[in-house]
């Protein structure tokens, strides 16, 4: 039984136990639901392990796996991106990925997915036995191979310049990384992406809903566009459309569910303050529409909302 340094949580595995009733009772506790399985062989209380965010959970996993493998592996794109703390739209695998010589090949396994892409060039840096792509590779790599969509999501994680101690690279430094490098399958894709970037996106759902919005042919809006009001409060639009004075306001539900957002507030009154901002907002602006984060998986409703607010699209109704 071990206790994770990075997520202060208890990890118990099976190479660890030291008789066959640890084993039974382990087994039991599975069972129970008590337990959930973190890899193979390792295991954490359930309700710690449920606490954690996705990345989380899966940096955890990526721990558990180099415990496991010979020294010198050079853990990459998923992998790495969770040990940057490079956030992702979509589901974390259960695999971790670790990027190999053309030569040396090998078999990905339940636990270890393995790109044999080779190594020269691949820009690296240690993790305790191991390595690890920097972040600027990190995001290259997973410009190359993720969709499109997720794939700016993780870009723009990597070079947001709202993070806590400034942005993880540049997209100069990525751009510079392909352009040193030999071609590579996903090069065209990845360019594409870096057309969609925008460090000032702070979460991945608000990266998805500016890719949604401009995909779907509407104008290319800011991110994060501060305005003072008359009143004097400084508001932030998650996207403006400048030209036609239109406020977009994307909720996430944290925003009315969240300690953070209202820990001396009760739900009624988060709820009122939301609305006196927003008619305060609308009294200044040409245009406003309000849509909810999860609604960019849907693009037609985004589509809907904006064009029945007065924004036009370059295309018709998807």
């Amino acid at each position: 039984m071990s206790r994770d340094d990075s997520t202060s949580f208890i990890i118990v595995r099976r190479c660890e136990q030291l008789d066959l009733t640890d084993d039974r009772r382990r087994r039991r506790s599975i069972g129970s639901g008590a337990w959930s399985r973190v890899s193979a062989g390792s295991y954490a209380r359930t309700a710690e392990w449920r606490a954690l965010r996705p990345i989380e959970q899966h940096r955890v996993r990526v721990a558990e796996a180099l415990r496991r493998i010979q020294p010198g592996a050079v853990v990459s794109h998923l992998a790495a991106a969770a040990h940057h703390d490079i956030d992702v739209l979509g589901t974390w695998p259960e695999s971790v990925d670790v990027t190999v010589d053309h030569a040396s090949g090998g078999r990905s396994t339940g636990a270890i997915r393995r790109h044999a892409t080779g190594l020269a060039g691949v820009q690296r840096e240690p993790l305790g036995e191991h390595e690890v792509t920097t972040p600027a590779q990190t995001a290259l790599d997973l410009a190359r191979t993720l969709p499109f969509v997720a794939a700016v999501t993780a870009v723009d994680q990597a070079i947001w310049t709202g993070r806590p101690g400034g942005p993880l690279t540049t997209l100069a430094e990525i751009i510079g990384l392909l352009d040193a490098g030999r071609p590579r399958r996903g090069d065209a894709k990845a360019r594409r992406v870096f057309g969609f970037t925008n460090p000032e996106s702070s979460n991945v759902r608000e990266s998805q809903n500016f890719v949604v919005v401009v995909s779907l042919g509407f104008p290319r809006p800011l991110v994060q566009y501060p305005r003072v009001l008359r009143s004097g409060r400084l508001a932030i639009a998650d996207l403006y459309f400048e030209e036609q004075d239109h406020w977009c306001e994307i909720d996430g539900r944290g925003k009315y569910l969240s300690p953070k957002f209202g820990a001396e507030r009760d739900p009624a009154q988060i709820v009122i303050d939301e609305k006196n901002r927003e008619n305060e907002i609308r009294r200044e602006v040409r245009g406003f529409s309000r849509w909810e984060a999860t609604d960019a998986d849907r693009p037609r409703d985004i589509y809907d909302i904006l064009t029945q607010d007065g924004l036009r699209s370059s295309k018709p109704r998807p």
